[in-house]
């Protein structure tokens, strides 16, 4: 090299640095590519996308090609910076020399545009892809001997590098990426996707209409009730039984109920010849399963029974898709709030409301792990049904009972502390 001029010399050697930028660069754009997006591109046939895939597909031999490169240019560098230290100063040059380079490449080769490849992953690796790509065939032979040492290695240490851990997301991470989605996903819309990743964890019991609430026809009622109840129905569709509801006839769809007022006086026989067989729902079935089940059967609503055959309250469609969507409905019986604002900060709230409805309209987290009311909450915290008003406090929720009717405990009020919030 003595030879060679120095500013030929210099020349190279700023050459190689570049070179080494580029190889720091690509491997981190390439290792901070995301994985969903570029597979999303690669189904658009975007040919940069499906050219970064295919060396992403084999992770040892992309890395291989890169360290084989940037190891190359920088021992190269580290060669020349030697002999022009050598050539300028002499022997004293290269400790100069040395730590000369080392800060030179820290900084313009490694810190830099590797900062740069974290920051705009796809505007790096995309363009890499064209020297990669060929620089692999290039050295292929290199690249594949030292991934037989590496592999080797790896397998020793009881590590397959074959074994690649496909990119899938668990509930819990996707819940997080629509939670930071920010922006990119409107707000209602990204309630409606917590909602379907929420199924999977919310069961019938916790959505279904309980049984003391369920309002039917009763046939040994006289049919003046009958009329009565069927006029001021808020629903579509109402169970019939006989003096209980676990001597269920049927559902009965007030519909086809209304061309028999037109053509005949009403009676119970009537009735008894428009009733639909009902539909059973094992207590306990997950919400994403019943809507399917739902689907399949071509029903809108069940019953919930639980090992005993016992009913223990009403499930429809239009609960489960309101998990989804929201509240949709405005029927009467909306206007009738179970939870009531108090100037103070608290709530008078319903014992007959369930956690989850709470939860959701006022943002707590009262335990849902257990009964589904607030007043079956307060009775298994007191092992015991309360003879007179009391208060108590629960997971910091500061709970007074108001009311108490026929051992059911029907109004209470409520104060988060600070600790709960």
């Amino acid at each position: 090299m003595d030879d060679i001029p120095l500013s030929v010399l210099g020349g190279v050697l700023f050459f190689l640095i570049l070179c080494s930028a580029f190889f720091s660069s690509s491997e981190t754009s390439m290792m901070s590519l995301n994985r969903y997006r570029l597979r999303h591109k690669a189904k658009a046939n975007d040919k940069n996308a499906l050219r970064v895939q295919s060396l992403l597909e084999q992770p040892d031999k992309l890395i291989g090609v890169i360290l084989i490169g940037n190891n190359f240019v920088n021992i190269l560098a580290s060669s020349i910076a030697t002999v022009v230290a050598i050539r300028l100063w002499g022997d004293g040059g290269i400790a100069l020399a040395t730590g000369l380079l080392t800060l030179i490449i820290l900084v313009f080769a490694e810190v830099t545009p590797k900062t740069l490849a974290a920051l705009r992953p796809e505007r790096v690796a995309f363009p890499a892809s064209y020297l990669l790509k060929p620089l692999l065939s290039l050295i292929y032979p290199a690249v594949w001997l030292v991934n037989i040492i590496s592999n080797g290695i790896l397998r020793l240490c009881g590590v397959n590098a074959k074994d690649i851990t496909p990119d899938h997301l668990s509930r819990e991470e996707l819940r997080t990426l629509v939670n930071e989605a920010g922006a990119l996903i409107p707000g209602r819309h990204k309630g409606m996707l917590i909602g379907i990743l929420d199924l999977e964890e919310v069961t019938v019991n916790d959505i279904m209409i309980p049984k003391h609430e369920v309002v039917g026809i009763d046939l040994n009622d006289d049919i003046s009730d009958i009329m009565k109840l069927l006029q001021t129905s808020q629903h579509t569709r109402v169970p019939v039984f006989k003096s209980d509801l676990n001597n269920l006839v049927g559902i009965l769809h007030l519909r086809k109920l209304s061309r028999l007022l037109l053509e005949e006086e009403l009676n119970k026989a009537a009735i008894m010849q428009l009733v639909a067989e009902p539909y059973f729902i094992p207590e306990g079935t997950p919400l994403h399963t019943q809507l399917v089940n739902f689907q399949k059967s071509r029903r809108r609503l069940g019953f919930v029974v639980d090992e005993y055959g016992d009913v223990q309250g009403i499930a429809t469609i239009e609960d489960i898709l309101e998990e989804i969507v929201g509240e949709f409905t405005t029927d009467m019986a909306a206007a009738n709030k179970d939870i009531l604002a108090q100037g103070d900060g608290s709530y008078y709230i319903d014992g007959a409301a369930t956690i989850r409805e709470i939860n959701k309209a006022l943002n707590w987290n009262l335990p849902t792990d257990g009964p589904k009311t607030l007043s079956g909450i307060i009775t298994e915290h007191l092992e015991s049904i309360p003879e007179a008003n009391l208060c108590i406090k629960i997971n910091g929720y500061h709970i007074e009972t108001k009311k108490i009717t026929d051992n059911v405990i029907k109004t209470t009020r409520i104060t988060r502390n600070e600790a709960a919030k």
